[in-house]
């Protein structure tokens, strides 16, 4: 397998440095592919990095001292504005420069998502980067995007996300051609508002040049019934049903919890069945999937939930080794490319993203000087 450098963000997420680095040295013995880049205050790290259990970790890695780091609770643009030698902004620097494959980050959503767009630009022929997750269906994990970058798209961003997504799904599931289908209020043709309707029509247009297979309309439920290997919404649409889910499944934990030990008959029960609740579990476990993908970008950057542990951490940094040895980065770009002309130009609004739309020229230079 390909050889892959790491760059991360030490300093990111509800519980770094610590988690970052036992996340790491999971993964590490998973992955002996990879090698990683830290980057954040150096004593912290060394001092984390202690001991015989880190050992094939120091081996594989290195450290980038940063003085700063972004709050998980700053503001995307003023982080952008004053994060030059941030933790963050310098891991995807790492990137920009070809000195690492990927980036992965477990901190502040909005500023990583508006230092990547600045740091790495839109690929050409995509309109908006998305946030690509997986989400546990009955059959495996089906991909859904956008979960949150962009709280509104219209068709272009879409069918965009649409092809995105399936060369995603084809290097993660070893697809040739993926099944994509459209979030809507229903399956029938003429349902839905007249974005989701002409995105349809435009997606039907492409499938075969994007080598995939369109399965039209798909509603909520048919997320978890694994009927696509890729789901297709925006991300204010994509965002409430993550995190909807997410509350589901750990209500669904609790009320299970609660029926085994509420009682002697309960708790007997739960001995007899104790190997079927432990898959059970770990069917349900969040931290298996853990990993959003922000798609269209010239890198690849992947983001950990902030308050994810080190198991969880480590899923996130296993997905980002694979897809960068899997080239998702240079497929994605070459199946925009397949497009017509007309939908692979870049347009201003590509150029410039809304993220980073405040962001004035005479700032942009001084950024990047």
């Amino acid at each position: 397998m390909k050889n892959v450098t790491v760059a991360l963000d030490a300093e990111g997420g509800d519980h770094a440095p610590g988690i970052v680095i036992k996340g790491a040295a999971i993964s590490s013995e998973r992955k002996p592919n990879a090698r990683f880049v830290f980057f954040g205050d150096e004593t912290r790290i060394k001092r984390e990095m202690d001991g015989a259990q880190f050992s094939v970790l120091r081996e594989r890695s290195e450290i980038t001292h940063c003085d700063d780091k972004i709050a998980m609770d700053e503001k995307p643009v003023q982080a952008f504005r004053r994060g030059k030698q941030s933790s963050m902004w310098k891991m995807l620097s790492a990137v920009a420069e070809g000195r690492a494959g990927a980036a992965l980050s477990a901190g502040n959503t909005g500023a990583l998502l508006t230092m990547s767009v600045f740091c790495l630009r839109t690929a050409t022929g995509a309109s908006r980067p998305a946030l690509a997750a997986l989400w546990p269906t009955v059959t495996a994990e089906t991909v859904v995007l956008d979960v949150g970058a962009n709280v509104e798209a219209d068709p272009k961003h879409l069918a965009d996300f649409a092809v995105m997504g399936a060369e995603y799904a084809r290097i993660l599931y070893q697809t040739r051609k993926p099944k994509v289908g459209l979030l809507n209020v229903g399956t029938e043709a003429g349902k839905g508002t007249e974005i989701v309707k002409n995105a349809d029509q435009r997606i039907r247009a492409i499938q075969d040049l994007a080598q995939f297979e369109y399965l039209g309309f798909v509603e909520g439920d048919d997320i978890c019934k694994g009927v696509a290997d890729v789901i297709v919404t925006d991300g204010f649409s994509g965002n409430i049903a993550l995190k909807t889910a997410e509350g589901a499944a750990k209500l669904i934990g609790t009320y299970l919890k609660g029926a085994l030990t509420s009682s002697f008959s309960g708790k007997l029960g739960a001995y007899v069945a104790k190997n079927a609740l432990t898959a059970f579990k770990h069917k349900i476990d969040p931290r298996r999937v853990n990993g959003g993908v922000f798609l269209g970008l010239n890198g690849l950057v992947v983001k950990s939930h902030g308050g994810t542990d080190a198991i969880g951490f480590a899923s996130a940094l296993d997905l980002t080794v694979d897809l960068a040895a899997g080239g998702v980065t240079e497929a994605v770009r070459e199946n925009l490319n397949r497009l017509p002309s007309a939908d692979t130009a870049n347009t201003a609004e590509a150029k410039t993203f809304a993220a980073i739309s405040e962001i004035s020229a005479s700032e942009e230079k001084s950024l990047l000087s």
